[in-house]
């Protein structure tokens, strides 16, 4: 179906337009309004939630950062269009905070419109090349999206089912779907890697805010700026572990530098699903932040305590898998910091949040500058 791939036609240098930054704030806006799910009701039921919904939501901003890919976004009706991508999401993310009590049909109408709009583009105006391979995949976006749209108007447990069946489906695509498709599209490294950085840079800044919101109302004495200022390196903790060592130059080099026909793949499993895990932690690190702040100076609840340590956790491993995928490192010591990021939820219900929040910088501090020396390795290896 994808026809032939042209392994000797060079790829186009392009970089991110401003337009496609416009994009992102309305997604990271959805990754704010799950956050703010999560805040509300940190269960394990609300976990799971909001699991599925990043899921569903990913899946498809990552399909605009592939579809921006192939197309160029000067054109009026390409700005036209997608600009009513964004209207869906917006629309997409009003709903999320009540999307699985009452909202869920206004849920999967914006998540339709945002998939109907993709795949409009894909087909009309990307390469020859990029829409054969696209067409392998578009069945199955808006076969997913219908479900979506039903599991909202049904709501209760048909709605969770549906809605899990159709994330799991959605990430399952490029398996159940042609093999040989997915290898048809063609990867701007340049575009892809900056694209993606940007949109995981904006979201650490959700973790920022995140120190503003849970200050909000309490005097700004030390004890506050004490536990500010942590909450803020550890935020710079996790952007030190996406872009430090100038990363992003280093995975722009090697997914370049793999053979044509593997780099749908490496970006799909690199930028896609181990992206996954990196917004996760992202959220789970804001929720666990706004929760300490007011409470900096005594011992946290198991939930607070383990959405930090956790979210921590969750970054860096898929931080690991993430630099695995494209031959980055070993990255040894990440590893074990996950591993003892998991170990400080003791001092948060023991001891104090602002206690863990401390010993959370100190371990990716020590971490990451323990790595500092090694030499990455840039072999992006087949998914």
């Amino acid at each position: 179906m994808a026809g032939t791939v042209d392994l000797t036609a060079p790829v186009p240098v392009q970089r991110v337009s401003t337009l496609e930054l416009f994009f992102d704030l309305v997604f990271v806006f959805t990754v704010t309004q799950l956050t703010a799910v999560l805040t509300h009701d940190l269960s394990w039921a609300s976990l799971g939630q909001v699991m599925v919904m990043l899921a569903l939501i990913w899946w498809m901003y990552a399909g605009y950062a592939w579809l921006t890919n192939s197309i160029s976004t000067r054109g009026l009706r390409q700005r036209a269009i997608l600009l009513g991508g964004m209207a869906g999401y917006l629309v997409l993310a009003l709903a999320v905070p009540g999307a699985f009590h009452g909202s869920g049909l206004a849920f999967g109408v914006g998540y339709l419109i945002v998939v109907s709009v993709h795949s409009s583009l894909f087909i009309w105006t990307a390469s020859a090349q990029s829409s054969r391979a696209f067409l392998g995949i578009a069945p199955y976006n808006l076969f997913n999206a219908l479900l979506v749209v039903v599991g909202g108007a049904l709501g209760g447990t048909a709605q969770a089912v549906l809605w899990t069946l159709a994330a799991v489906l959605e990430w399952s695509t490029p398996w159940i779907a042609n093999r040989e498709a997915q290898g048809g599209f063609q990867i701007a490294a340049a575009h892809f890697v900056e694209r993606h950085g940007l949109v995981v840079i904006v979201a650490v800044g959700e973790s920022v805010v995140a120190v503003g919101i849970g200050a909000a109302g309490l005097a700004v004495d030390a004890e506050l700026i004490l536990v500010a200022v942590l909450g803020l390196l550890l935020s710079a903790g996790l952007w030190w572990a996406y872009f430090g060592a100038d990363d992003d130059a280093q995975a722009e080099h090697a997914l370049s530098s793999a053979p044509a026909e593997r780099q749908p793949w490496i970006a799909l499993e690199g930028f896609g699903c181990a992206h996954y895990g990196l917004l996760l932690g992202i959220v789970a690190v804001s929720v666990g932040i706004k929760k300490a702040i007011g409470h900096a100076y005594d011992p946290i609840g198991t939930a607070q305590a383990l959405a930090l340590g956790g979210g921590v956790a969750l970054f860096l491993a898929a931080d690991v898998w993430f630099r695995h995928v494209l031959g980055l490192g070993r990255a040894a010591h990440r590893a074990v910091a996950a591993v003892l990021a998991l170990a400080t939820i003791p001092l948060g219900t023991e001891v104090a949040a602002v206690a863990q929040l401390a010993a959370l910088v100190v371990i990716l501090g020590v971490a990451l500058a323990g790595e500092g020396a090694a030499r990455p390795r840039l072999n992006a290896r087949t998914p």
